[in-house]
């Protein structure tokens, strides 16, 4: 079994998520999208247009530009508040990048992106997740090796 660890790419971190992107159109009002993210338990969606990623609406996004500021969700259009233009990896960056990427930016979702094509979205929880993992591995690897279980 091969550790997991922070140079793992992204496209492996894919392979263990469910691969539906939820997305929505820059012209939706912003009720829609939060009924999809609610409807669906999740904290952002991607904005397509034309087949094309062009932002993120997240609910951050809502609550900052949309109930701090007084606006109508169902008046107020995605692309009035959507996180452009998207901030993304590609699939062979690594578990470490899309951290690095998402601490930086201070974001919790990164569209996976392959020469233009949307192959799915990473959030902060698959990474830890994916470090505590690696992490376990690790330390089950060393307590083998200590008590003299590790192949030569």
């Amino acid at each position: 079994m091969t550790p997991m660890n922070l140079v793992d790419t992204i496209r492996l971190v894919l392979r263990q998520k469910d691969l539906n992107v939820w997305s929505v159109s820059p012209d939706s009002c912003v009720y829609d999208a939060i009924e999809i993210m609610a409807d669906k338990y999740i904290g952002a969606l991607l904005v397509v247009s034309e087949g094309k990623l062009v932002g993120v609406v997240s609910e951050r996004d809502y609550a900052r530009k949309v109930i701090l500021q007084g606006k109508s969700s169902k008046e107020t259009q995605v692309k009035e508040i959507m996180t452009s233009p998207a901030i993304f990896v590609t699939p062979e960056q690594t578990v470490e990048d899309g951290m690095r990427i998402m601490t930086e930016k201070r974001i919790r979702h990164l569209p996976v992106v392959e020469n233009g094509k949307i192959l799915g979205v990473v959030s902060i929880g698959d990474l830890v997740k994916w470090m505590i993992s690696a992490q376990q591995q690790t330390i089950s690897q060393l307590h083998d090796y200590i008590h003299g279980k590790y192949p030569a």
